[in-house]
């Protein structure tokens, strides 16, 4: 059978067009950047290098500061791992993610978040280490974890600190790397686990480094044994760096390097009191690099206010993604894709953080809530429980009775949203030597608290009730309360106390009142539909 002349030329049209639109699909895929976010656990800044912080060495970390943007105004949403995480992965503010917005609870699947949506738009995912966590996203719809398939498989035979985790976290990369399509781009997460505590003690001294040069923060007191705390610290931080080294140097002798975009960063700060999980800047003030070596203008430094919730709309729009939802951070390709340094975007004027519950560390399992607006000068905080201990209840007389049950000795030292170290102990230990640090950590907190970020980075001294910083507080005041209500904080609206009804998915301690891990605290369930009633 002969074709005609006309059909001919169709049929071969249509096959010229098809295979033109196979070979663009896959021309479009391939100049679109692979995304390689590496996340540590419990990281301020300015601990790396790059920023000139002695007693560290982060090579990764500065090698993508100097090929691309340091940042010196990054911020995460929470002061701790979960509710950070969340809030990176929908792009929202704590206060909009209901159970996800308080620590190790359920994480909603009706929140999308941008990994599904690079999915979609054609990305190969992969994570290694930490994700989401902790919490429960199996019991809350989710099919996997939300940052996407895992790979975590092989383990290093020994590392070189009790502490460290044993992911080998660069093999596992060369895992996904193996199996991904290769016509397609690819976003890894990996998710470093250093340098969350524990830490082996003496282990950064035993590596070659010196007392002398631990930089430690203005809220400790510069003694040896903190010094060799925050030494521990940075050598957990440096092996979290070579891991990244590591797949950096693997994609560029994969040639790779060029079209990737690597965001170095941290979800919450330091594991030390007055740091992590708490609104000063020690707890969200984090590290953050940026680079693209094919696209953006590297060996610049940025001061604009950012956001890690800023990431989920960049990542978005650079992948030319559909479907993108309503989120409250911003784009950050106008400072990527500008060659200013400095402050680049002159409408980045604020950032928001909250804290809501962290560990189980007063009765009835009730958490600490606080929001805070950042400028450039000042950092506003707001307690709405001033009545309580910011970092948990101390230890009940009955711990220290030779008779008390172990449950209730357990509860020693108290003050447990500060996680146990030689700090934390130091501290408790030599209150009476030293109260302003001990106060500082963990003593009650007025309702309002501001400081002068610029001469005062540690939060030392509140100047809220200075009357020649009254304009500023009561500004600052009015710009926060108008984003809550704007974004439907429960806490403006009267509703706050639905952030107690949240279960714990973790150890629960021996505290009066409700102490259930896994339920939602009945005294505080009204109006409430729990995800998983039972």
């Amino acid at each position: 059978m002969k074709i005609k002349p006309n059909l001919l030329y169709i049929s071969l049209f249509l096959v010229v067009v098809m295979f033109g639109a196979c070979k663009t699909s896959k021309t479009e895929n391939s100049k679109r950047p692979n995304i390689l976010f590496a996340i540590s656990d419990d990281q301020s800044f300015p601990y790396a290098s790059a920023y000139g912080t002695g007693g560290i060495k982060t090579p990764a970390f500065d090698k993508v500061a100097e090929s691309g943007i340091l940042f010196t105004n990054a911020f995460v949403a929470a002061p701790q791992c979960s509710p950070s995480r969340a809030a990176i992965l929908t792009g929202k503010n704590i206060w909009q993610l209901e159970e996800a917005g308080t620590h190790s609870s359920y994480f909603p699947d009706k929140f999308q978040v941008f990994t599904d949506l690079l999915e979609v738009s054609g990305y190969t995912l992969g994570y290694t280490g930490k994700p989401w966590g902790p919490g429960n996203w199996k019991d809350a719809g989710w099919t996997r974890n939300p940052v996407g398939p895992g790979f975590n498989k092989i383990r290093k035979d020994s590392v070189p600190a009790n502490g460290i985790n044993k992911n080998d976290y660069f093999e596992n990369f060369k895992d996904f790397y193996s199996q991904k399509n290769k016509d397609k781009p690819f976003f890894f997460w990996y998710g470093g686990y250093e340098p969350h505590r524990a830490y082996e003690e003496g282990s950064g001294i035993k590596s070659g480094k010196e007392l002398y040069s631990a930089m430690v923060p203005p809220f400790l007191t510069e003694v040896d044994l903190i010094k060799s705390d925050v030494l521990d610290y940075a050598l957990e931080i440096e092996y979290f760096d070579r891991q990244l080294g590591k797949m950096m140097d693997f994609l560029k002798e994969n040639g790779e390097l060029e079209n990737t975009i690597i965001v170095v960063t941290a979800d919450n700060g330091m594991p030390f009191p007055s740091a992590k999980a708490n609104l000063q800047e020690y707890g969200t003030h984090v590290p953050l690099a940026i680079c693209w070596p094919e696209k953006i203008k590297g060996n610049r430094v940025v001061d604009d206010l950012v956001g890690m919730i800023d990431l989920a709309p960049t990542f978005l729009e650079i992948a030319n993604a559909s479907g993108i939802p309503e989120v409250s951070g911003k784009s950050l390709t106008k400072i990527l894709f500008s060659e200013k340094e400095g402050y680049v975007d002159n409408e980045r004027k604020y950032v928001f953080t909250g804290r809501e519950r962290h560990t189980h560390a007063r009765p009835d399992n009730l958490g600490y809530p606080a929001r805070a607006v950042r400028t450039k000068d000042f950092l506003y905080v707001l307690n709405f429980k001033p009545e309580r201990w910011p970092a948990g209840d101390p230890a009940p007389k009955e711990a220290y009775s030779p008779n008390a049950d172990e449950k209730t000795k357990a509860l020693i030292p108290g003050f447990h949203d500060v996680d146990n170290s030689p700090s934390k102990q130091f501290l408790i230990e030599k209150k009476e030597k030293w109260p302003q640090y001990f106060n500082l950590a963990y003593a009650k907190r007025p309702e309002e608290q501001l400081y002068d970020i610029k001469n005062d980075p540690g939060c030392i001294n509140n100047l809220a009730e200075n009357p020649e910083f009254l304009n500023v507080k009561t500004e600052l005041n009015k710009v926060l309360i108008h984003q809550l209500e704007k974004q439907k904080d429960p806490r403006v609206s009267g509703k706050g106390d639905i952030f107690e009804s949240y279960p714990r998915f973790a150890h629960m301690r021996n505290f009066p009142g409700f102490k259930e891990s896994g339920k939602y605290n009945p005294e505080f369930l009204e109006g409430i539909e729990p995800i998983n009633p039972n």
